[in-house]
């Protein structure tokens, strides 16, 4: 019965993420360690439905006119080998899980306290020193935790004005797909583990996917979806931490 409730839960949590223009890693990992899979497959499968959730987030939002290149290009310039490197690195199985407990946690409350619509006027010039800092940090977590780091970089764009929230989503999106795709060649060396259901976890999770990205980057605000993911993450965090 818990099985079912995995599945119908997924395209959901899809659906959410891309809504604002993520790719859901951390959400895939709060319902993998919710239905206890694998350790040896949680940061693989989150990766993986990263990459086709991310893409088609950026597709709408692109499509939609939100997007910076030039910014993104300073950011992925520096992440993109980091997650490699993140990728290739392995943490002991219960240090992961609560190294992944706080992460879940803190990502809930930056869905709570960074929940407003960012004003439209955010357009100062960003500082190419402090972006390739930043990109090659989140680059870094992005790979050792098996997200793709657009939960990091979303709120940190917006606090430093440098973009609005819907051209911030644009960036992410591309910034998720590419730190995702870094991660797993990293991770590629000592193999990837899948289980034999994912074929279908990635149809459902496209199917989330890309019409959560759609109403996301054409029809609405952000701000109560951010507070449902927010509800999602914290339970995820607390039960790593009670069981």
């Amino acid at each position: 019965m818990l099985e079912y409730w995995f599945y119908l839960c997924l395209p959901i949590v899809a659906f959410l993420y891309a809504a604002v223009g993520h790719g859901g890693a951390s959400g895939y990992l709060a319902l993998l360690s919710l239905f206890s899979f694998a350790a040896e497959d949680v940061k693989t499968i989150a990766l993986t439905l990263n990459l086709f959730v991310a893409g088609l987030s950026f597709f709408h939002y692109y499509r939609a006119g939100h997007f910076d290149k030039k910014l993104f290009l300073v950011l992925a310039s520096a992440s993109i080998p980091m997650a490699f490197l993140g990728g290739r690195l392995q943490l002991e199985t219960h240090f992961y899980f609560y190294i992944l407990g706080v992460f879940l946690l803190l990502a809930g409350g930056r869905f709570l306290f960074f929940s407003k619509n960012s004003s439209e006027a955010n357009n100062r010039e960003f500082s190419i020193g402090i972006a390739l800092l930043i990109g090659g940090a989140i680059g870094f977590i992005s790979g050792l935790l098996g997200i793709g780091g657009g939960i990091i970089l979303s709120p940190l764009i917006l606090l430093l004005a440098w973009r609005n929230a819907k051209t911030t989503a644009g960036i992410s999106s591309l910034f998720i797909l590419v730190n995702s795709a870094a991660a797993l060649l990293g991770m590629y060396s000592e193999g990837l583990q899948y289980p034999t259901t994912m074929p279908y976890i990635l149809l459902l999770v496209i199917a989330g996917g890309f019409s959560g990205a759609y109403f996301g980057a054409n029809r609405w605000s952000n701000v109560h979806i951010k507070k449902l993911l927010a509800a999602v993450l914290i339970l995820a965090s607390l039960k790593i931490f009670i069981a």
